[in-house]
Parts: C-alpha cells; sequence; structure tokens
C-alpha cells in the first residue's frame, strides 16, 4: 500500500516536472527567420539629398555580434548627419542602435539620440520578448511579441519574398516607440530601375506607411526602393519633411552578404 502510494507520488512529481520543462522550452521558443540579405561588417552610405543639395549623409552599419540575455543580436548602428554647408540651415546629428535578434530578426534594445537644429531627444527601451514588456526610459508598457522599432523593422524587411507580390499588397508589422505600439504597414509598389552614385539598379518599391516618423519629421510618405535581388539593400529612400522632401542614394557599399545581381552598372 505503501509502496503504491509512493510510486503514485513519484509518477505525479514526474508529471509535473515534465509538464514544466515543457512550458519553459515553449516559452523559450522564438521563430526563425531565413536570412540571406545581411550579415555582420554590411556598411551602406547614402547621400541626403534637399532638392539639389547635398545636405547630409547617413551611414547603416552592422557593427559586430553582443549577446543579450544569452541571445546573439546584430549590434546596428544608423547615423545620419547633415553636412556642414548646411548646417547652418538645420544642423542634424542623429543616431540610432539596434540590436536584433540574429535568428528571429527581432530587436531586444533600441536606442534613438536626436539632435536636430535646437531639438533634442534621447530614447532608450529594453524589449523583453518573453514576458511582452517594453521597458523604457519613460517607463514599462505592454508589447506584442516580436514588435519592432523603426531601424529593425527595416531590416526585417529586407528578408521578405517580395517575388510572387501584386501591387497594392500588405505586409502587417507592429512597431513600437516612445510609449506605445502601432500598426508598422508595409506597401508593396511594384519595379523600378534607379540611378544612384553607387550604380543602376533594378528596384522594387516599397512604402512603410509609419504614423510617426522618427527620421526627420514627416509630414507624409516615405518611399523606399530596395535592390531587387536577395540582399534587398535600399537604393533610395524618399521622405516627405517639414518643407519640400529629403532624398537618399545609395552612396557606397561593402560587406554585403552576396552578390548584388540587380545591379545594372556603376
Amino acid at each position: 500500500m505503501k509502496r503504491s502510494k509512493l510510486l503514485v507520488t513519484y509518477l505525479l512529481m514526474l508529471l509535473s516536472f515534465s509538464r514544466l520543462i515543457f512550458s519553459q522550452d515553449k516559452e523559450d521558443e522564438y521563430r526563425t527567420i531565413v536570412n540571406h540579405a545581411f550579415k555582420v561588417g554590411e556598411k551602406l552610405t547614402f547621400d541626403l539629398k534637399y532638392g539639389f543639395v547635398t545636405a547630409g549623409v547617413s551611414v547603416m552599419q552592422i557593427q559586430d555580434i553582443r549577446k543579450i540575455f544569452g541571445r546573439k543580436t546584430y549590434h546596428i548602428t544608423f547615423d545620419v548627419n547633415s553636412v556642414p554647408s548646411f548646417d547652418w540651415i538645420y544642423k542634424v546629428r542623429d543616431r540610432y542602435v539596434t540590436y536584433v535578434d540574429t535568428q528571429g530578426i527581432f530587436p531586444w534594445r533600441f536606442e534613438q539620440h536626436l539632435r536636430e537644429g535646437s531639438f533634442t531627444r534621447d530614447f532608450s527601451a529594453f524589449f523583453d520578448q518573453k514576458r511582452g514588456k517594453a521597458k523604457t526610459s519613460d517607463g514599462t508598457y505592454d508589447i506584442p511579441k516580436y514588435v519592432n522599432d523603426i531601424v529593425s523593422a527595416f531590416y526585417l524587411a529586407r528578408t521578405f519574398d517580395y517575388s510572387k507580390m501584386k501591387v497594392g499588397n500588405i505586409i502587417y508589422l507592429k512597431n513600437f516607440y516612445k510609449d506605445k505600439y502601432y500598426d508598422l504597414n508595409i506597401k508593396y509598389l511594384g519595379k523600378e530601375v534607379i540611378d544612384a552614385p553607387a550604380g543602376k539598379f533594378n528596384c522594387i518599391i516599397v512604402e512603410p506607411m509609419i504614423k510617426e516618423d522618427e527620421l526627420f519629421k514627416s509630414e507624409g510618405s516615405i518611399y523606399v526602393w530596395l535592390s531587387d535581388d536577395s540582399l534587398k539593400i535600399p537604393v533610395r529612400v524618399k521622405t516627405k519633411v517639414v518643407v519640400g522632401s529629403v532624398d537618399a542614394y545609395l552612396k557606397s557599399y561593402e560587406g554585403l552578404a552576396g552578390k548584388l545581381t540587380s545591379k545594372i552598372s556603376d
């Protein structure tokens, strides 16, 4: 009788332990996204045109691999600077930093440091993707799993397959900024050939439908031309600002994950 009770107790303990292990494994599971678009060492440099004037330079770079909570992440920086000759009109010294999970292409941490004219802002957020919380410099907020920041969303969009999409098709994402998350939908608009300082490229066109743009205080739509190949590097970005628009054209690139088969000529 005692042995029977002992056996039942043992089995119940074993069952409970098995459930705990299964639950932990399930919680620890994260998505895996196949990525042939970018790797550590990629550096993209852009000329920022305001009308016919070169107003600034921006650099997007995957610096290295960093570990956050035991997860490997891409350490990505994005700098936007006005050139000295344009500083007297509107001086910009912006930096964005994001740490993107190498396996699931979602962010763990985001930083924003804005210096635009007399305006300054410093913001940071840690994304607890397991518990669904964004811990920011201003407070803690609920988030959906795999929520993006503005920079990580761009890199995620480069991993998508647009080859079977029709004009008007939309990819639905979620983006977090300040104290809330909102829709960040990406609309596919077709194809076009684009001339840039880095060469002439066959491109696909997408429109990120951003409600609040942190790059240049957007007053309208943003359009992105991505190379029509497996890398999908940005060749041109058009953004409306308070007065007019800013166009970013690819000036140079290095450390790519593969060959730019979309390039037509230098």
